[in-house]
């Protein structure tokens, strides 16, 4: 018998659009999202906000008929999110595109592909919804999450050296788009062109 055993894990990885959380859900949330912003990867606030701020940002983001919060679950425990903002109803002319906005994970959840999950979960709901293009701007600092959406077929179109104030320093901000198949519900990583 060999002595060395190899033991395999696998976890149970998903990701939904919520339209209702619940208070476990919400405590899971509001934990992973602390978790993220502590370290760096997660949201425009630089310290944790406490569950009952993030309750409150998280309940209001479901009143907002433009915005949609996925949620992505490690074995059953929600472990991070991602925000789908549309143009409001008055702006036809960018009607076409929408943007991927607070997308994170806490640092305990990564490594196992959810985050990739995560961001094709939304790209697919944007080409369903009828949008051709996604947009999407990251802090030049979060490497991880560059990596991964330029991994997913984001093209980088430009940087603004001013993008934010991070502990006193500023940051530049990179802003990419990634054009969707249209109406099909999944993303592609051809250059389609998103005015057609």
């Amino acid at each position: 018998m060999n002595s060395a055993m190899t033991m395999s894990f696998t976890h149970d990885l998903a990701v939904e659009l919520a339209n209702q959380i619940s208070d476990a859900d919400l405590a899971d949330l509001c934990e992973a999202t602390d978790a993220a912003i502590i370290e760096g990867g997660g949201f425009g606030w630089l310290e944790p906000q406490g569950r009952e701020a993030l309750a409150r940002h998280f309940r209001g983001t479901l009143l907002v008929p433009e915005r949609e919060l996925f949620i992505a679950r490690l074995d059953g425990h929600v472990v991070g999110s991602a925000q789908l903002v549309r143009p409001p109803r008055n702006n036809e002319a960018q009607s076409f595109g929408a943007t991927l906005t607070h997308a994170y994970l806490a640092p305990y959840a990564r490594g196992h592909g959810l985050a990739r999950m995560l961001v094709m979960r939304v790209e697919e709901r944007a080409a369903a919804l009828g949008h051709r293009v996604l947009n999407l701007d990251v802090r030049e600092t979060q490497s991880t999450a560059i990596a991964l959406f330029e991994a997913l077929g984001y093209v980088h179109w430009g940087t603004h050296p001013f993008y934010a104030r991070v502990h006193g320093q500023t940051v530049s901000g990179r802003f990419y788009y990634k054009p969707l198949e249209p109406g099909r519900g999944r993303s592609t990583g051809a250059l389609l062109d998103p005015t057609q």
